[in-house]
C-alpha cells in the first residue's frame, strides 16, 4: 500500500514537563508490553533496550561484541551516559533484560526488532553499510522460520534510499518473503544527543515514522504514542533524509554561531549578548520562516549586509568560511535556474515576476534580474510580467540599479499575462497570486517548460512540464 505523508497527533500539545526542573514523576508507560528484539548496543541500542525494558517491555540485546554483553549481563551498560548506569541495573533487576549474539535467538523470541548497528564512514565520506547488511542477511535467513509477523524496524543513521534500495532486497532475498505482506520494514530516525539521550528519548521532538506499511506504522504508534510529542507518519526516503536535514542543520548553527563569535570578537563586542537577542525572535530567527526550500534570495538587506560582515572580518584577519561562501552558494542556486533554461534548448522565455520577492517593486539584488540579464545575453526571447513593477515610477536606488543592469526593461514589460503565457515556451514563475495561478493553470500547454521558484499550489493542474527550483 503506498501512502502519502500523514501526522498523527499523540498528546501533542500536553506541557514539557522536562522544562520543569522539580519534575519527579514517573515516566509514561505503554499500553501493550511486547517482545523486542535490538541489535547493536552502543548509545541508540543502550539506551532503547533501558528505556523500553524501563517501559515494561520484554527485551533481548543482540551485539557481536563480548565485552558488552558480559557488562549488560552484570547489569553495567556498556556506555558512559548520565543516568544510564542506575537504570540499566534497575531493568536488569527486574528479568526483562537479557543478551545474546545470536540472531536467530533473538528473532524467534521477539516479533519486534530494532535495527540499531554502526554506519560509520568510509575514507571518501560515503557510509559503510557493511554491519547492517550482514546483520539484515541474517535475520532474513531466520524469518522462514517464524510463525507470526515480524516487524523490523532501522534505527541506524543511513542515507536516503538505503532501506529499499539496500536493506529490503537483502531482506526479501534472504528470506524468500516479500516485505510488506509476510514481514514489515520501516525506518525511525533518532533525536537522542550523547549526554541527555535518556532525557531525549523520553521527550523526543517528535516520533517519525517512515513506512508504506500500516500494521509497522501501527506497532510504532502503540509503542511510541504516549510519549509528549507528535506521532508523524511519512515516506521512508522522507524519514532517513529528515535525520541528515536535522543534524546538517544543528551542525550549521553551531557553525553560525562561532563566526558570528569570532567577528563579534574582534569588533570588541559581547557576542553571548549579541545571540542572546538573536534567539528573542520566534517570528524570524528561531522559527519555520524562511526553512522552506524555495529561491535564491535578494533585495537590499541581505546581500549588502553580508557583504558588510565579510568586509569587517576580512580587514580583522577574521576567517568566516561559512559566512564566506553564503552568497557563493545563494549564486548556485541562481545559475541552476539558468543552466535549467538554456539546456532546454527553447528560444523564448516568459518571467512572471522579477522583484526580488512577490509584493513588492524592489528590484535591486533580485536574482530575476539577474537571470533577465543572463537570457538576454544569450539571445533568447524575453517577456516579462509584474504587475507591481512600473518602471516610470521606479525612483532613487531603485531605479539605478535597473538603469544600471537593464536600461531598456521597460520594452520587455507586458501587462498581458495571458499571452505571456500563451506566446513563451519556457515560462520562469515567481509569483502565486490567485490571478497568476489561475491563468497558469487556464493557459499553459504541455509542450512548455515551467520552472517554478515559489511552490505554486495545485500543481497537478498544470499542463506544462514542471521542474521545482529547490524541491
Amino acid at each position: 500500500m503506498s501512502i502519502g505523508p500523514e501526522t498523527f497527533t499523540s498528546s501533542a500539545h500536553v506541557p514539557r514537563p522536562w522544562l520543569d526542573e522539580d519534575r519527579t514523576e514517573e515516566p509514561l508507560r505503554a499500553v501493550e508490553p511486547r517482545k523486542i528484539s535490538i541489535f547493536g548496543l552502543g548509545y541508540v541500542g543502550a539506551v532503547s533496550l533501558a528505556c523500553l525494558a524501563r517501559d515494561g517491555h520484554s527485551l533481548i540485546g543482540v551485539d557481536i561484541d563480548s565485552n558488552k554483553l558480559e557488562l549488560l549481563r552484570r547489569g553495567q551498560a556498556p556506555i558512559v551516559e548520565t543516568g544510564i548506569q542506575e537504570l540499566m541495573r534497575t531493568v536488569s533487576a527486574s528479568g526483562r533484560v537479557r543478551v545474546t549474539d545470536s540472531v536467530r535467538e533473538a528473532i524467534l523470541a521477539t516479533d519486534l526488532s530494532f535495527v540499531c548497528v554502526g554506519t560509520p564512514a568510509s575514507s571518501n565520506g560515503n557510509q559503510d553499510l557493511s554491519a547492517i547488511v550482514h546483520i539484515a542477511e541474517e535475520i532474513g535467513a531466520v524469518l522462514p522460520e517464524k510463525s507470526s509477523h515480524h516487524v523490523i524496524v532501522i534505527r541506524s543513521t543511513v542515507r536516503p534510499g538505503t532501506v529499499e534500495e539496500v536493506i529490503q532486497p537483502v531482506l526479501e532475498r534472504a528470506s524468500g518473503m516479500k516485505a510488506a505482506r509476510d514481514f514489515s520494514l520501516c525506518f525511525q530516525p533518532e533525536f537522542l544527543r550523547e549526554g541527555s539521550s535518556i532525557e531525549d528519548y523520553d521527550h523526543p521532538p517528535m516520533t517519525v515514522v517512515g513506512s508504506d506499511d500500516a500494521y509497522a506504522v501501527s506497532v510504532l504508534k502503540n509503542l511510541f504514542g504516549h510519549l509528549p510529542c507528535e506521532f508523524v507518519h511519512t515516506t521512508v526516503r522522507t524519514a532517513e533524509m529528515l535525520k541528515y536535514a536535522c543534524n546538517a542543520f544543528h551542525a550549521v548553527k553551531v557553525t553560525f554561531a562561532n563566526e558570528i563569535g569570532r567577528i563579534a570578537q574582534a569588533l570588541g563586542v559581547d557576542a553571548h549578548e549579541v545571540m542572546r537577542l538573536l534567539c528573542l525572535d520566534r517570528q524570524l530567527n528561531i522559527s519555520p520562516a524562511y526553512l522552506r526550500p524555495g529561491f535564491a534570495f535578494g533585495g537590499s538587506c541581505l546581500p549588502k549586509d553580508l557583504k558588510a560582515l565579510l568586509y569587517a572580518a576580512k580587514i580583522r584577519d577574521v576567517e568566516l568560511p561559512m559566512l564566506a561562501n553564503v552568497l557563493a552558494s545563494n549564486s548556485a542556486h541562481i545559475e541552476h535556474a539558468i543552466d535549467a533554461v538554456l539546456s532546454s534548448g527553447r528560444r523564448s522565455v516568459g518571467m512572471v515576476g522579477l522583484s526580488f520577492k512577490s509584493g513588492t517593486d524592489d528590484l535591486r539584488e533580485s536574482p530575476f534580474v539577474i537571470m533577465a540579464e543572463r537570457f538576454i545575453g544569450k539571445g533568447l526571447k524575453l517577456c516579462i510580467y509584474d504587475p507591481e513593477v512600473n518602471v516610470a515610477r521606479l525612483i532613487g536606488a531603485n531605479k539605478r540599479f535597473i538603469e544600471e543592469s537593464i536600461p531598456h526593461i521597460a520594452s520587455l514589460m507586458t501587462t498581458d499575462l495571458e499571452t505571456l503565457i500563451r506566446s513563451c515556451d519556457v515560462l520562469v514563475v515567481s509569483m502565486k497570486s490567485p490571478d497568476v495561478v489561475a491563468a497558469l493553470e487556464a493557459h499553459t500547454r504541455p509542450d512548455q517548460l515551467l520552472l517554478d521558484t515559489v511552490r505554486l499550489p495545485r500543481r497537478d493542474q498544470l499542463k506544462a512540464h514542471y521542474l521545482g527550483m529547490c524541491w
